[in-house]
């Protein structure tokens, strides 16, 4: 087996609730300015160990998420070794196949650095951060019975097979970003989405 790997998704956009391209649909402005985080609470790649580490994205959507061409920054957790470093790029730039092999299909350009990343995610309610850079803080939305509000069997997912929480950001801001080629966000009141996922290949 190439990879295990079981933890939790936060992705935050410039859309309004909810992003259209959860549902295939083009994005609120013509094109989506994204964050998102995947938290690895246990898992191995290849062999190696990467529970406790977080892999984060800044990105540019150009239009319909389904035709790809995504312009992302990656940023591997400054906590990482050289080591799990490579099998994290390996991983999710689809040269191991598998589930993150389809998502990496749809980027046209990726870019890789290295940044402190925090990730405090549960239930559709938490904060991220990736440096400096970057950030958001996320609620969730909850049904009459108080439970939250979840989205299931969407056409794109990035946690295909769960359920995704529908969530608010209460802030989003990145900054930086003109440094790769992709716009800067400063936004309260836009979408949010938050899950878990367990990707096998």
């Amino acid at each position: 087996m190439a990879y295990e790997l079981e933890g939790r998704l936060l992705e935050v956009c410039d859309c309004n609730v909810l992003c259209p391209c959860w549902i295939g649909e083009d994005p609120d402005n013509g094109t989506c300015d994204s964050m998102q985080a995947y938290h690895i609470d246990r898992g191995t790649i290849e062999g190696v160990d990467v529970s406790g580490l977080t892999l984060a994205e800044i990105d540019h959507i150009p239009g319909n998420i389904l035709e790809g061409n995504i312009h992302g920054v990656f940023f591997i957790d400054d906590a990482a070794t050289p080591e799990q470093e490579e099998v994290l790029i390996r991983a999710w730039s689809g040269e191991l196949g598998g589930p993150l092999a389809d998502v990496a299909g749809l980027y046209g350009e990726i870019l890789w650095q290295r940044a402190p990343i925090t990730f405090t995610v549960e239930g559709g309610k938490g904060t991220l951060t990736i440096g400096s850079m970057a950030e958001a803080t996320m609620e969730p939305y909850r049904g009459p019975t108080g439970e939250v509000t979840t989205l299931n069997e969407s056409i794109f997912s990035t946690i295909p097979g769960s359920p995704a929480f529908v969530a608010k950001a209460e802030h989003y801001r990145r900054e930086s970003s003109r440094d790769y080629g992709l716009p800067d966000v400063n936004l309260r009141g836009h979408n949010a989405i938050q899950g878990y996922f367990h990707f096998k290949a």
